[in-house]
This record gives C-alpha cells, sequence and structure tokens, in this order.
C-alpha cells in the first residue's frame, strides 16, 4: 500500500487540529489593551499547543519518509496518534481558560504523554514492518529522545497536582528538546541516497 493516502490524511487532521485551536480564540470584549490581556493565558495556551502541533507534523513528516510500504498495523498505529492529538484542542481550551490550574495542566500533560507513547508505538510498528536494519531503526537506535519525552509528561502529569509549574517548565523543555525536526533520520535519509 502506498503512503501518499497515510501522508495526506494525517497532515489533513493535523491542520484541522490547527484550524479548531485557533478558532477557540475569541475576539476580546473591548478594543483596549487590558481587554487584550485577559486573553494573554488562552494566547499562551494556543502558541505552546500550536508549537507542539507544528512539532509532530515536522517529525511525522521525516517518519513517513522512511516508510517503503504501509501496512494495517501501520495505519492503526498512525490513527492512535492523531487520536491524542485530535485532544490537544480541548485540553489547550481548557488550560487557557482556566489560567492553568491544576486540573487542565495534569489533562494537558496527560494528553501530551498519551501522543507521546503513541508517536512511540507508530516508531515501533515502522521499524518492525521494515526491519531493524531500516533507515528508520538505525536511525532513532534506542529511541533516548522518545523515552524521556514520555517519563518526562509522566512526571508532568503527578506534578501538576503538587507543583504545577513543574509541569509547565516540563512541558516547555521537551517542547525544546523536539523543536528542530529530527535530525537522526534526516541524515540517515541522506546516507542512502
Amino acid at each position: 500500500m502506498n503512503k501518499n493516502r497515510l501522508e495526506a490524511f494525517s497532515d489533513g487532521v493535523l491542520a484541522i487540529i490547527i484550524t479548531i485551536m485557533v478558532l477557540e480564540l475569541k475576539i476580546p470584549a473591548g478594543d483596549d489593551w487590558q481587554s487584550l490581556q485577559l486573553l494573554t493565558p488562552k494566547l499562551i495556551s494556543y502558541v505552546i499547543s500550536f508549537i507542539y502541533i507544528g512539532i509532530y507534523w515536522n517529525n511525522h513528516h521525516h517518519l513517513l519518509h522512511t516508510v517503503k510500504h504501509v501496512t494495517g498495523g501501520i495505519l492503526w498505529a498512525n490513527t492512535h496518534l492523531l487520536f491524542w492529538l485530535s485532544l490537544v484542542p480541548f485540553v489547550t481550551a481548557w488550560a487557557g481558560e482556566h489560567h492553568f490550574t491544576e486540573l487542565p495542566v495534569a489533562a494537558y500533560s496527560f494528553i501530551l504523554l498519551m501522543a507521546a507513547i503513541a508517536y512511540f508505538i507508530l516508531s515501533k510498528t515502522i521499524v518492525s514492518v521494515h526491519g531493524k536494519e531500516s533507515v528508520l531503526s538505525s536511525a532513532i537506535g534506542k529511541d533516548f529522545k522518545g523515552i524521556i519525552s514520555v517519563i518526562a509528561y509522566a512526571l508532568a502529569v503527578m506534578f501538576a497536582f503538587f507543583v504545577r509549574e513543574i509541569s509547565l517548565f516540563l512541558i516547555l523543555a521537551i517542547a525544546v528538546l523536539w523543536l528542530v525536526p529530527d535530525k537522526r533520520i534526516e541524515n540517515k535519509l541522506k546516507d542512502k541516497e
């Protein structure tokens, strides 16, 4: 099966996720700085989530470049990832609306945790289909970056109830870790050319 439909569907879902998030941003009630300032938590939440969706889109793009053929397992693993990412607009709006209080931050962290696990599963599914000698397998190795992300998000969920600032720091730190598209895959693809 060709990967073009998988890429097109995934790109469409990610575009819709961003559209939903931006539609949640409401126009300020007034035309002064104070009215705009009241929207600051929502804007911050949107920016963080937009960056995260961009990170997933970039890394998903690189990930799919390693795929030679698509199987049912890859389709379902990809759908699993898209499911968790589709919940990002909900937790984005909730966290922004309630000024990053404990439960919304925990929920936001949990959705990021589940998306990271789903991405990890998708990567492992692609490796299982294409083999241990595949481009993806040699590029990610033991995938310490992915494992660190999962651990950090799990900690962010727990810390949200005690010291939410640590949760917010972990969310931002992992975003910075993944901000640059995964060069490991790019480099391996260049080596294969």
